[in-house]
């Protein structure tokens, strides 16, 4: 089916469920060492819209997340450094859990790169966040930080 023929429903959910395929990619990334195409490359091929134990994963926007994971890569150390802003001086990003290091850098970058509605990216990447730590405890937490880069990232929002 071309993506021209989904509803805007079904094209708002394979977008939302690329940014939680770019945070898995990233941490992925991270963990193993593994170059952006080899990853990329995993995630087109074997788990967007795959399943796994039973379970149909959902349908990803390639697109959205080639270009979510690229621009993570790419700004990763203005990302970094925007976080690292966002955060208490005792937590620099280097201590957080390496599963939100990727979250915040899928959403710098786009927050940076993107044509997402800042308030927009929060909600989803929060979302994105329950689903890694579904009793919620990091919900306002990832909020704050989110918040914190979108005000840096595009303060002409945030200035109306």
């Amino acid at each position: 089916m071309s993506v021209s023929n989904l509803s805007k429903d079904q094209k708002r959910r394979m977008k939302s469920a690329s940014r939680l395929y770019a945070v898995q990619a990233l941490f992925q990334m991270e963990a193993s060492s593994q170059p952006i195409d080899a990853v990329l490359k995993e995630f087109e091929d074997h788990r967007m819209g795959s399943e796994i134990d039973g379970a149909e994963l959902e349908e990803g926007d390639i697109n959205h997340f080639r270009r979510v994971v690229a621009g993570a890569v790419n700004n990763q150390a203005r990302i970094d450094q925007m976080t690292d802003r966002a955060l208490v001086a005792k937590w620099p990003i280097a201590r957080i859990d390496p599963t939100l290091r990727a979250l915040f850098r899928a959403a710098g970058a786009e927050m940076i790169e993107g044509d997402t509605p800042p308030k927009v990216a929060i909600v989803e990447y929060v979302e994105v966040a329950l689903a890694f730590f579904p009793d919620g405890k990091e919900r306002g937490f990832v909020n704050a930080v989110l918040d914190h880069m979108a005000r840096e990232a595009k303060p002409e929002v945030f200035a109306l």
